[in-house]
């Protein structure tokens, strides 16, 4: 399958899931001069790339430096197909978040929300339930000032800045508390983000703190990159580029993948398919062989429901 023919079928999606675990701020007084980035807010490292701001410019956005372009171009040269895993990655977050929504859940918490783009989360699932409230997470800097447009004068939006690797400071923050009731169910989408966690922090301990506050009848939907199946220089050839980022990037198989979903009810992610975890590509598709492509299997995903 070609780019354009997938970027067809899933053109409600511009801009890959870019979360973080942690931005690690190291503020130089040395700005360089970018054309490609119009604004930039206190704390950004314009001297190291950011997973959000590569793939910013992977998708022909405005919100990168010259770093981030490079190294998208080191990404690309190594893994061409990566432009279509974006377009597969946003694809099931929009297709997870809705059909969460039409479960009848009213509030969700977007932890690596990234850059805003087309078919931002609140967008989807207002189509499904008007009023349906969102807080966005996120611990960069870029995208808590861009998010920032999103607000709403219905005050169903929120964005806070946060580390997904303190638990405690997100669930109780004063602007997460405000729009989210932690004893209704919850759908906590987690779209290419634990990938950016290493083991020694023990991604699978935070993700089950996350769970461990929401009640029965909430939801997880969670995508992460893999080299399974993949040629080894490639896979190689992308997680390098993280060596230098402000983030460091973990491949994970689907046995570690399924880990995160340990206890929860998986929903089958295709008719015939039975539950279980799947590539990005192919949840919720209609045409599930035209939907398969090399780019959608860098990435395993899935969604769940706390029992």
């Amino acid at each position: 399958m070609t780019f354009q023919t997938y970027a067809a079928i899933w053109v409600s999606g511009f801009v890959i899931r870019t979360n973080r675990a942690r931005l690690k701020a190291d503020c130089s007084p040395e700005k360089a001069v970018m054309d490609e980035a119009s604004r930039i807010p206190a704390g950004v490292d314009t001297g190291r790339p950011t997973p959000a701001r590569i793939y910013d410019y992977m998708l022909k956005g405005h919100n990168y430096f010259q770093v981030d372009r490079f190294a998208a171009e080191q990404i690309l040269k190594a893994a061409p197909e990566i432009r279509d895993a974006a377009f597969s990655n946003r694809g099931f977050h929009q297709r997870a978040a809705k059909w969460i929504a039409e479960h009848g859940v009213r509030q969700f918490i977007d932890i690596g929300s990234g850059l805003p783009t087309v078919g931002n989360t609140h967008e989807v699932v207002q189509k499904v339930i008007p009023g349906a409230h969102v807080v966005y997470v996120d611990n960069d800097p870029m995208v808590e000032l861009h998010s920032r447009a999103l607000l709403d004068s219905a005050g169903t939006i929120s964005v806070i800045c946060g580390d997904l690797r303190e638990p405690g400071s997100i669930l109780d923050h004063p602007e997460l508390r405000k729009l989210i009731d932690l004893s209704a169910p919850v759908g906590l989408l987690m779209t290419g983000v634990m990938m950016f966690v290493s083991d020694v922090s023990d991604p699978w301990a935070l993700v089950s703190a996350y769970l461990a506050a929401i009640p029965s009848g909430s939801y997880l939907s969670l995508s992460h990159l893999t080299d399974d199946y993949k040629p080894p220089a490639a896979a190689e050839g992308f997680r390098a580029v993280f060596d230098t980022a402000t983030e460091h990037m973990y491949f994970r198989s689907k046995a570690k993948v399924e880990r995160f979903f340990a206890g929860l009810a998986l929903a089958e992610p295709y008719p015939e398919a039975g539950p279980g975890v799947t590539f990005t590509g192919l949840w919720g598709a209609e045409d599930v062989e035209l939907a398969d492509s090399d780019g959608s299997r860098w990435l395993y995903c899935g969604v769940a429901e706390k029992p």
